[in-house]
């Protein structure tokens, strides 16, 4: 675990967790989730910056239309 933190807003407590990979995250929700005890539970993967400008960087070579166009 990295942090816990209570918030305002739609979610009562927001934990930041590193895992080895997504399928460790989504065994660990998956067990959290069957035990009952939380029933609103989301997760969202979080990528360094440096990732996220690589991805644009990419993005702009990709040709996309969207459907009918």
């Amino acid at each position: 675990m990295v942090s816990l933190d209570y918030c305002f807003g739609d979610y009562d407590v927001v934990g930041i967790f590193e895992m080895p990979d997504d399928t460790a995250m989504a065994n660990a929700v998956m067990a959290v989730g069957a035990s009952g005890s939380v029933t609103n539970l989301h997760t969202t993967v979080l990528i360094p910056t440096s990732d996220g400008f690589t991805a644009a960087q990419k993005a702009k070579e990709v040709t996309y239309r969207p459907p009918g166009q």
